[in-house]
């Protein structure tokens, strides 16, 4: 417990580790005055899960030192970690733990990382700030639901009883003509951000299922369509992650690092199989109902897990923006120009507290059907 104590407290501290003596972690009235800060513990570290109450942390003066009467260890962990999925059991039709059903939702609180604001109240009564050194970082990332809509016989033959037949000859001719193939356009917005930035990181999470269900479809790994894909992302500079199945099946082993659920359906016992696997770094952890902070930060932190209590070495990215959720109807149904209002307000708040942009715009998503040809540049242009 002492080392999650620790990390936690390391982490409130932008990892200014040099700061670690300063805070007190006690109820004992008597050790108060060794600190320049003491946070009060609610005693259900380790023992039993409780929601916080959302709010700004309470403070009061004893001599010389700041005492936090709010648990910022407690709610911290409570937050970092997803306890709230263990206490909270509803789920929806996908199975997922939707932002409706969290509580800091239902506070409307989805945008405000409280987590990173105890960070601030805790440098602050230090009398210290966020290390200058400390930049928000970019990541642009991308999952490969699909290659292409037609060159592969369901998708041809869906798209000539439609009446596509122009969209599915152009596809069958060659594979750039294909209208989920916008890697090259992708790779041109990304490279002109990373430009602007002096840097990002750019991730494709390839999908490794059966393709069966909502995993359909699958492209063929081993086909030249896939392999003339996947040499164009890393000749760009982009690594590649696993997009593993809706269905919560991980393959027994990947040479992959890096990971992202489809349709953001990870729970915490894949979270676990994950670890088992080799990933060292997920990119999941966001709503897919609602922008907001499901971590309640905006920086990249280790998991904790809320049932052994063990500090893991999966470190969890915070999805920042989603394409569908601005956009789809089921989701929140926004139209170009208040997807835009949305985005600049969250992308602000991550600026504001030095965190990490992770923005997850589909390839299949880049096309004439939707506005995200137009309002993923405007983003990228903002950042």
């Amino acid at each position: 417990m002492n080392e999650i104590i620790a990390y936690i407290t390391e982490f409130l501290l932008y990892g200014q580790h040099e700061l670690l003596p300063l805070v007190g972690y006690t109820a004992n009235r008597r050790l108060w005055q060794q600190y320049k800060a003491v946070i009060i513990p609610n005693n259900h570290l380790g023992k039993e899960l409780v929601v916080p109450d959302w709010s700004l942390p309470v403070m009061h003066t004893e001599g010389n030192t700041i005492v936090f009467d709010t648990d910022i260890i407690y709610n911290s962990f409570f937050f970092i970690s997803r306890a709230e999925e263990l206490i909270n059991k509803r789920r929806d039709e996908h199975g997922r733990f939707s932002a409706v059903f969290s509580f800091i939702g239902q506070n409307s609180q989805l945008e405000t990382p409280l987590v990173d604001i105890y960070s601030i109240a805790l440098l602050q009564a230090l009398g210290s700030e966020v290390p200058s050194a400390y930049k928000h970082k970019i990541c642009l990332t991308h999952d490969v639901d699909t290659i292409e809509h037609y060159r592969h016989i369901r998708g041809g033959l869906g798209g000539l009883m439609r009446g596509e037949w122009n969209k599915v000859i152009a596809s069958w001719r060659h594979l750039s003509n294909d209208p989920a193939y916008t890697f090259d356009w992708l790779i041109e917005q990304d490279k002109l951000c990373a430009r602007q930035n002096n840097g990002c990181q750019t991730i494709y999470f390839i999908k490794d299922t059966k393709g069966k269900g909502f995993d359909y479809p699958q492209y063929n790994l081993c086909k030249k369509d896939y392999l003339k894909t996947e040499n164009l992302l890393i000749e760009s500079g982009a690594q590649l992650g696993l997009h593993s199945s809706y269905y919560g099946q991980l393959p027994e082993h990947t040479s992959y690092k890096l990971h992202r659920a489809h349709y953001l359906n990870c729970s915490i016992p894949q979270m676990r199989r994950l670890i088992d696997i080799g990933i060292t770094d997920d990119y999941t952890m966001g709503f897919a109902d609602k922008v907001g902070f499901r971590l309640q930060t905006c920086r990249p932190v280790r998991w904790i897990d809320p049932e052994s209590y063990e500090l893991t070495n999966l470190t969890l990215h915070p999805l920042s923006l989603m394409d569908v959720t601005l956009s789809n109807f089921n989701y929140m149904n926004l139209d170009i120009d208040q997807a835009f209002e949305v985005s600049c307000h969250v992308i602000d708040t991550i600026r504001k507290y030095k965190g990490e942009i992770v923005l997850l715009w589909h390839n299949s998503n880049i096309n004439s059907t939707t506005y995200h040809q137009t309002l993923y540049p405007r983003i990228l242009q903002y950042i």
